[in-house]
């Protein structure tokens, strides 16, 4: 049976820039809901509810445990799939489900705002799922997407994320106000098993499977870059780890989870201690600037990494985190002005959003295809290592002279990610290495592109 190229059963990731585009927007989408609904939404539940300090801590704990976690989900990913639907597409579609049944499970067992054990538990489990989906599309977009689309991929991706953040933590806060916990659980479960019907309507490649019952088979280019066992696999993944320009990347993904975690810890001390602000207000105003800060990711992000290349807009967004950090440090008098903190917190946001944009096609490239999801995921779990260690170091650079003394010690993190971007040469796009060689009249057109070499 013929399928026409625009009806749903042939539609393929690999011959539509905007449907792969679209697809990694709408999967980051969904990744962020159950962000939204267990970091913010259910805390704030709790606490109205009267859950103490201590609980809250325990269900926050559980629920960010997974994404600490997730560096073994890519060694799976990479290491066992089913070939003949695509090298990430199954993975995507169960995370997808999972995330559903214990959705649906939470609203059948109705757990109270006091049911600690209950939240953290299904809170863990949904999270589990969802940094599957996490790994699983990760790999997806280092797969599929072109060379000249991955800055524009990476705005989609992470202002995706941002926008279900703060659209499922309005619409599940707003339901459990109303109607309670279980219909906020309910919501997002539809909402989640629409984007996996979604995931069943579409292939990575012609040729492939849409379901295991359908017909299809593996690609010949997928089965040549599968490891099937588990010593080639980890001897790829460290060997192109080990490679020198990826070592030297290293520390710039650590800084920059730095700086987020040294500003999530500032961030309410200074709206509580000096703009007297409460928690409510605090938390409604993280999550403006995330929509802020998603809405920039997918049009500012996106258009300046084409433009301009990701090296230099990395060294833009590094040197505005410095000039942010200085201008705090000077200018703490003002900290207690409601206008200079919602100014603080929303750039803060943008920029942090706006940087990962912008250094996730140099990860993308140094990553090699048959470990993309296993390399990928360690380069963003060192990311996430920084966000510990900032928010670690809030004690000791108090301790050295007060709270203004967090901008300084992270700035530190920022001015060594910023000398390393100006020195280290990382890949380019391809098209770079032809312009080079054309203008010293030596390309070959049929040559490889060097791997590294450049400034991205």
């Amino acid at each position: 049976m013929n399928h026409s190229a625009g009806s749903p059963a042939r539609l393929v990731l690999e011959r539509s820039r905007p449907l792969r585009l679209f697809t990694l927007f709408i999967l980051y989408v969904g990744q962020g809901m159950p962000i939204g609904l267990f970091w913010f939404a259910v805390p704030a539940w709790m606490a109205v509810n009267g859950a103490s300090a201590a609980d809250i801590g325990t269900v926050a704990a559980w629920t960010a445990l997974p994404w600490s976690l997730k560096l073994v989900n890519g060694f799976f990913m990479d290491r066992y799939t089913y070939l003949p639907m695509g090298r990430r597409r199954l993975w995507i579609i169960a995370a997808q489900m999972t995330m559903v049944a214990a959705l649906l499970t939470a609203a059948l067992v109705d757990p109270g705002a006091r049911d600690t054990a209950i939240l953290a538990a299904i809170g863990f489990a949904v999270n589990v799922a969802t940094t599957f989906q996490d790994v699983a599309v990760d790999g997806l977009a280092v797969d599929i997407m072109s060379e000249d689309e991955r800055a524009r991929g990476s705005g989609m991706m992470f202002g995706g994320q941002s926008i279900g953040i703060a659209g499922a933590t309005a619409m599940a806060g707003l339901v459990i106000e109303r109607f309670g916990a279980p219909a906020a659980f309910a919501l997002v479960a539809a909402l989640m098993f629409a984007l996996g019907s979604y995931v069943t309507l579409f292939r990575e490649r012609e040729g492939e499977r849409l379901m295991p019952w359908t017909q299809g088979e593996a690609l010949e280019r997928n089965r040549a870059i599968q490891l099937e066992a588990w010593w080639p696999l980890l001897r790829t993944t460290f060997a192109s780890l080990m490679k020198p320009v990826s070592v030297l990347f290293v520390p710039v993904l650590f800084m920059q989870g730095f700086f987020y975690g040294g500003m999530v810890g500032v961030t309410p001390l200074i709206g509580a201690n000096a703009a007297g602000l409460d928690t409510a207000t605090i938390a409604s105003l993280n999550a403006t600037a995330s929509l802020v800060a998603g809405v920039l990711a997918m049009t500012l992000g996106g258009w300046l990494g084409d433009r301009y290349g990701a090296k230099r807009i990395v060294i833009l967004w590094l040197a505005g985190e410095l000039v942010l950090a200085a201008a705090m440090f000077a200018g703490q008098h003002l900290w207690g002005v409601s206008g200079v903190f919602v100014g603080f917190i929303t750039a803060w946001i943008a920029l942090d959003l706006l940087l990962t944009v912008a250094y996730l096609p140099i990860a993308m490239r140094l990553c090699a295809p048959s470990v993309a999801a296993t390399q990928f995921t360690i380069y963003m779990a060192l990311s996430n290592l920084g966000i510990s260690a900032g928010a670690a170091v809030l004690g000791q650079a108090d301790a050295l002279g007060g709270l203004a003394m967090v901008f300084p010690v992270i700035g530190a993190g920022s001015v060594l990610a910023l000398a390393l971007m100006l020195t280290v040469k990382f890949p380019r796009r391809p098209e770079y290495y032809a312009r080079q060689a054309a203008a010293a009249k030596v390309f070959d057109s049929s040559a490889p592109v060097p791997a590294d070499g450049g400034a991205a």
